[in-house]
């Protein structure tokens, strides 16, 4: 089964996602001709290859009817928009009217003003899409990716999912986003969908509930629903659409860094916008995940230790502070690491210096890399996936002439294998009883030993 990994390291929205796909190689006038079962008028279609920060991929337009008349009062200028080459594709659908030249996914899907659409609800749509000729698996994704975006408003406006109108994403061109991105992804084959971990913009955006900081609200509850983490980077734009929102909380099943993958299709779905610091495009890749080999010995099958999968990060430094360094250390734990440590190495030209390693949870990843490039004098770092394998654990008291003390115990198959006395309690008692740690630690390890 082929995979589909969404690399949104630029955000995503409903536009971008479908020329992406079209990029991949999904050919459009199939695509349009499955777009027209639909039975949805007041549109056509446009798509061309241009270039987004001089790479090439795919741009995607949903013209609507009402807006032809400001179609070039909403065209960006040259240096803003894609550029069209003359030896590859530029196809107009044929069978709806007019256009406008808003982005509407990537740059303004909040601020639809169509006067049909302000009315159209969860009902309304539901209706749309059962009634068409669409495929049952687009009709199932379609309804599954409006019923969680009826849900995501619901929870804002305080109303059950039913009742919800879609005053922006209920638009003529953002239902073509919705049932297009479904459709992409059948004539596809299907894929499993994973994607990286969500970045987004920062500031402020204008929609239909006033100025309101990004993420945009839809979007927020959208990801809080699939619990799916977050990371703001410095770019002051929205990156993230809830179209976009909703169909990553659909369709991807996991979020974190490509693993064991072999990349065979690349494609580039392009946005309007001129970002400050990373090309606005969205770029999947289509390929094959390749399972991990392992050889489990009969006697390790029985063994009922735990399992999970950290990351390690790791960077040379030997220019750095100690106190900076030791500040690094709190602050690192401080945000979730499960352990960060420093190594003295031997650099290049004798210098010493220290290897600094942070190991995190998978999807804190990003987070960890960005805050050793931030608060340490590293240039870069390198990171690697690795299983653990851990003893089962509880803490219990046992008795000392000290008074009790906390006792970490590690089992496997119902066996006492490790027991480590607690440092803290041990110090308090300690300190009360005017005697060394280490007399306590012994008294403890004794009776935990007897208690065994």
């Amino acid at each position: 089964m082929k995979t589909l990994y969404l690399d949104i390291f630029s955000g995503i929205s409903g536009d971008m996602f479908i020329a992406a796909l079209l990029d991949l190689g999904v050919d459009p006038e199939q695509f349009e001709a499955e777009l027209e079962k639909l039975s949805l008028t007041g549109y056509h279609l446009h798509f061309a290859r241009g270039q987004k920060s001089g790479i090439a991929g795919v741009k995607f337009d949903v013209h609507l009817e009402s807006d032809h008349a400001s179609e070039h009062a909403h065209a960006a200028p040259a240096s803003e928009h894609h550029h069209h080459s003359p030896l590859q594709f530029q196809f107009h659908g044929h069978t709806h009217d007019h256009s406008h030249g808003q982005d509407h996914g990537h740059s303004h899907e909040h601020g639809h003003t169509h006067q049909e659409d302000e009315n159209r609800d969860f009902a309304a749509i539901k209706t749309l899409i059962v009634a068409s000729t669409l495929s049952p698996w687009v009709k199932e994704k379609s309804l599954a990716v409006f019923y969680r975006l009826a849900v995501a408003e619901g929870k804002i406006h305080g109303q059950p999912p039913e009742q919800v109108h879609f005053h922006e994403v209920g638009a003529v061109d953002s239902i073509v986003d919705i049932v297009g991105a479904c459709i992409g992804l059948e004539l596809l084959g299907q894929p499993r969908v994973r994607s990286a971990t969500v970045v987004e913009g920062n500031g402020w955006i204008n929609c239909a509930h006033g100025r309101m900081p990004i993420p945009a609200p839809a979007t927020l509850a959208l990801l809080a629903a699939r619990q799916t983490a977050i990371t703001q980077c410095e770019e002051p734009h929205e990156l993230v659409t809830p179209t976009g929102a909703a169909l990553l909380a659909e369709f991807a099943e996991s979020f974190g860094p490509l693993n064991h993958f072999a990349p065979e299709k690349i494609g580039y779905g392009l946005g309007t916008r001129n970002n400050h610091t990373r090309p606005n495009v969205l770029r999947v890749i289509l390929g094959t995940e390749t399972p991990v080999k392992t050889v489990t010995a009969p006697v390790a099958a029985k063994l009922d230790w735990e399992t999970d999968r950290v990351a390690v990060l790791e960077t040379n430094i030997d220019d750095i502070h100690a106190e900076i360094l030791g500040q690094f250390v709190e602050t690192a734990l401080a945000q979730g690491a499960l352990d960060v440590f420093h190594t003295p190495i031997q650099m290049k030209k004798s210098r010493p210096g220290v290897l600094l390693t942070v190991l995190c949870s998978e999807e804190k990843t990003e987070l960890f890399a960005e805050l050793i490039l931030r608060e340490t004098s590293a240039f870069g770092l390198r990171f690697h996936l690795t299983e653990r394998r851990k003893l089962k654990r509880e803490f219990t008291e046992v008795m000392t002439p000290f008074g009790p003390i906390s006792v970490k115990q590690g089992t496997l198959n119902g066996q006492l294998v490790q027991s480590a006395p607690e440092f803290e309690s041990c110090r308090a008692a300690a300190q009360h009883a005017g005697v060394p740690v280490k007399q306590v630690f012994a008294a403890a390890s004794r009776a935990a030993q007897t208690k065994a």
